[in-house]
């Protein structure tokens, strides 16, 4: 099949950089299977990469890098392959290319939704469930959780259809159509597989969970974090709403931090709504979508670096608004913020004992000795999110009820990545677990990653397993520790 040679890859942001031998684009698992055989007769290393939306290295090799951009079909499912008392009214199949802004029109065009999604839809569905990306509400897991099934391509191009112990799938019927691929119902393997980061091979498709089309209304209340901290701890916020989050502004203006509070929850379907309802804050949406409003912020902060909690305070005033309804997915999504030009690392926290709030805290500390002693001003509020505990082994939300701290900064702010450094590193301390696709540091030379989770000997078994050959190594899974050495050269 056709590859590019000699093409630079970038990772949207712009802070990840590689020059793979060979950039491929598989239309077929066929493909997929090819690209794995010729890489191993060379000891060259694969990498599958999504859309390029992580900040961190997670996509990053030097090898065969294989773009999911033609592997993006509704897949018909096979309803003679599923047990019969499986509900197959809202299991929905995907190529795992497939980016969330393309299923959620094709889930809709249906009369289906996702059950819960982030505030960004230009990633594949692999590549969010890969690295356990999330929502915000109690009530859900992360997105990796909405998997019932999904077929990868491991070590010397074997193909697996993996699924729970109680699967959704018939072995013998599956065996009779696909002799060369094995099905495998196992808890173990499926908790490992699902949020693998790309390090057990490569994904070629999904059979999701949705759900029947829902509406929802928004709603962006002001608060300060007193306020916030307040009702988190009482809980009540958490349980009452549907979804719940918060936008802080890490600088204090007259002795306050001021937050932007979020709720989303069902709606009807919405009839005879003025215009001003079905739309987000219109003043704030086309401020936003105005060319060059980020560069004016970046000169504002480097210039001025000293009025950025007004320059934050007035960007969270511009935000509220006090109802937008609409359709799940169009709520979920938070528009043209996300065309903002940013770096971004998260940080989960248990929910248990408050640990969170002690977090959140801390880095309100941190911000301020940076202003103090360095003169470095952090240039855009963090976000708080909440998401239900998952069986995944290397979930972010694994085994409690999480926090995700998102902290975000202007792309050229001065010291970002600093500041950011120092950050996690001071984070880790309530627990912290940092998100694989965001910008982190995090290495294994300390067995750090073993002490956050304590599955991690039983996920290194399927590494181990479906890598044997060091066919998926990366530069990233040297950092982090997954493998010291391989025998591939990457």
């Amino acid at each position: 099949m056709n590859f590019k040679t000699r093409e630079t890859w970038n990772n949207v942001a712009g802070n990840q950089t590689a020059n793979p031998l060979r950039q491929y684009e598989p239309e077929n698992i066929a493909q997929i299977i090819d690209i794995i055989k010729e890489s191993e007769q060379h000891h060259l290393p694969v990498r599958a990469i999504g859309s390029s939306h992580s900040w961190s290295d997670v996509g990053v090799t030097t090898g065969f890098l294989v773009k999911p951009d033609k592997l993006d079909k509704i897949m018909p499912l096979d309803a003679a392959l599923l047990k019969d008392q499986v509900d197959t009214s809202t299991l929905f199949q995907v190529e795992s290319g497939i980016t969330i802004r393309r299923l959620n029109e094709e889930l809709d065009a249906k009369g289906l939704a996702l059950i819960n999604m982030g505030g960004y839809d230009a990633q594949t569905i692999a590549g969010v469930i890969s690295t356990s990306t999330h929502g915000s509400g109690i009530e859900f897991g992360p997105l990796s959780d909405f998997v019932e099934s999904l077929e990868i391509v491991s070590d010397g191009g074997l193909v697996y259809r993996i699924e729970p112990t109680n699967g959704i799938t018939k072995p013998a019927e599956y065996k009779n159509k696909f002799p060369d691929r094995e099905l495998i119902q196992n808890d173990d393997w499926f908790n490992a597989v699902v949020v693998s980061m790309g390090c057990m091979g490569v994904i070629y498709s999904l059979i999701l969970r949705v759900t029947k089309k829902y509406w929802l209304k928004e709603v962006r209340e002001l608060a300060t974090w007193d306020q916030v901290k307040q009702d988190l701890k009482k809980g009540d916020v958490l349980k009452k709403n549907r979804h719940y989050e918060v936008l802080v502004n890490p600088h204090k203006v007259d002795g306050q931090h001021r937050c932007l509070i979020t709720t989303r929850n069902f709606s009807e379907s919405p009839k005879g709504l003025p215009l001003d309802k079905m739309n987000r804050n219109i003043f704030s949406e086309l401020l936003l979508s105005i060319p060059f409003v980020s560069d004016i912020m970046e000169f504002i902060f480097k210039t001025k670096p000293d009025v950025a909690g007004e320059v934050l305070n007035k960007g969270l005033e511009a935000l509220k608004d006090d109802a937008y309804i609409n359709v799940s997915y169009k709520v979920f999504n938070i528009g043209v913020a996300n065309d903002i030009p940013a770096l971004s690392s998260e940080i989960g926290f248990p929910l248990k004992d408050h640990t969170y709030i002690a977090a959140v805290d801390k880095f309100l500390e941190l911000v301020e000795q940076h202003e103090s002693l360095g003169g470095l001003y952090h240039s855009a509020p963090i976000s708080l999110r909440f998401v239900k505990a998952s069986d995944k082994f290397l979930s972010m939300m694994h085994g409690y009820d999480t926090c995700m701290m998102e902290i975000i900064m202007a792309k050229d702010t001065v010291g970002a990545m600093e500041m950011m450094y120092r950050y996690e590193s001071e984070l880790y301390k309530f627990s912290g677990r940092p998100h694989w696709g965001q910008i982190n540091s995090l290495t294994g030379s300390h067995d750090l990653v073993k002490s956050l989770y304590p599955k991690y000997d039983k996920w290194m078994e399927f590494y181990k397993k479906l890598n044997k050959n060091g066919t998926f190594d990366s530069p990233f899974s040297k950092r982090v520790g997954f493998c010291k050495e391989s025998f591939v050269s990457t």
